[in-house]
């Protein structure tokens, strides 16, 4: 109790003693605990961000489910037994290359920081996918936030129609809102190539028989919300109403991929993942937040650089982040959004039996680009062989604190989770300040 109550500044510890008071009287002081939990501001550390980032407004991360190997990509051993088929390029920065499979990233990396130092803990695919978005392990009794929801958490709703996070072609196990409420939860997408799919009405409904039924919901729900004042009955409310005030507006086309020139969508590529990433680029542009696009395929465990592989898993890749980088620089976008790469673990510099490469959480490569990151660089190293990390070890913990920093959140804040434990947007990781 004492250290509960040395939490609490001069006011949260009057509305304690008051509520005391009312429960000696028999009113219950566990619903008034619960919100001063919540609201105890965090106790003062050293500023880890040295006043560094928050340049950043929006968000596109894009997610590499399966475990991309960091020999193939952006970690290469020229020379090395390791190294395998893949061969490197030139990028347009002197003395950088990239894997061969990535031309058009090569001609952007002056717009990229790549982290080639990244480890973890796990060579599981859920628990690594769970730390990578969270920075927190996995456990039974908390759901932690993803990214997206913390930066609504932290600077509110940015557009009050369309959602503040979206999510295309995410998994279900993704941990979505966490133990936020409702109102915090992603707006999850299947296909971009659909959109925002059962948006239209049917053709039975007019306009004013839908109107008079939503009349009708609110009615009820008003009646419910009096006799049932939570916070979570609140939430739901409000989420409902968000989509509702959606579906009736004009925004509702920015999930419209036939809006775009059939040659700009042909550039992104015409697969799950380019077309993700166009309607990742539609949704900043319209005040969306918080965009994450999952790529999927990369658990390469045989014939790793058979043509349907590797080789057309970058080629994707390389197509859709290329045309991203240049669009959202040639529109003035990227300053202001942060894009990230990233994926679980990296797969085993020793290629397999089965000519594959194995899960690898030694070390792995990851990437940052736009939102006030220094481009045209390598972080970090791994060593000779790939096999581990060399120098500048970043885990995902600090990965995500150096996101957070850059889209100017306060990493150090804990906010309280309903059973009353406190969280941070990053867990305890140490931004990268090198890279902002």
């Amino acid at each position: 109790m004492r250290d509960l109550l040395s939490k609490l500044d001069g006011q949260g510890r009057r509305q304690f003693l008051e509520y005391a008071a009312k429960s000696a009287l028999g009113v219950s002081v566990l619903p008034m605990f619960n919100n001063i939990v919540n609201a105890a501001p965090a106790k003062k550390k050293g500023d880890k961000t040295q006043g560094k980032g928050g340049k950043a407004k929006r968000l596109i991360y894009l997610y590499m489910a399966g475990a991309m190997t960091h020999l193939d990509t952006f970690d290469l051993k020229p020379g090395h037994k390791n190294q395998g088929e893949t061969k490197g390029i030139k990028t347009n920065v002197a003395g950088a290359q990239i894997s061969e499979y990535l031309p058009t990233l090569a001609e952007n990396f002056d717009k990229m920081a790549v982290i080639n130092s990244m480890y973890t803990e796990t060579g599981a695919h859920g628990p690594g996918e769970y730390l990578m978005r969270t920075s927190y392990k996995e456990i039974a009794s908390t759901r932690h936030p993803s990214m997206g929801p913390w930066i609504q958490k932290f600077n509110g709703r940015q557009n009050k129609n369309l959602p503040d996070t979206v999510l295309i072609s995410s998994p279900a196990r993704h941990p979505s809102a966490g133990f936020f409420d409702p109102s915090f939860s992603p707006l999850p997408i299947g296909d971009p190539n659909r959109g925002l799919e059962n948006t239209d009405a049917p053709s039975y409904l007019s306009d004013n028989s839908f109107e008079k039924r939503m009349n009708l919901i609110n009615k009820f729900d008003q009646k419910f919300q009096k006799k049932f004042k939570n916070e979570s009955v609140v939430a739901y409310t409000d989420f409902y109403s968000q989509a509702t005030n959606l579906l009736s507006s004009d925004e509702l086309k920015a999930f419209d991929l036939n809006e775009e020139k059939a040659e700009d969508r042909d550039r992104y590529g015409r697969n799950s993942f380019g077309q993700g990433c166009m309607l990742a680029r539609r949704l900043v542009e319209n005040n969306v937040r918080c965009v994450e696009v999952t790529f999927g395929g990369w658990d390469m465990h045989r014939d790793i650089y058979d043509d349907n592989i590797l080789p057309n898993k970058t080629g994707i890749l390389d197509k859709a982040l290329g045309n991203l980088l240049q669009d959202l620089s040639d529109r003035g976008l990227l300053d202001e959004t942060l894009v990230v790469l990233t994926t679980e673990f990296g797969r085993t510099p020793v290629i397999n039996q089965n000519a594959g490469r194995d899960h690898h959480p030694g070390v792995f490569s990851a990437a940052l680009m736009g939102g006030g990151i220094k481009g045209g660089q390598f972080y970090g190293k791994s060593d000779k062989g790939g096999q581990s990390v060399e120098t500048d070890g970043v885990l995902p913990a600090d990965f995500n604190a150096t996101i957070a920093t850059a889209l100017g959140l306060p990493i150090d804040k804990e906010i309280f989770s309903p059973n009353g434990r406190p969280f941070k947007v990053a867990h305890d990781g140490d931004p990268v300040l090198k890279l902002l």
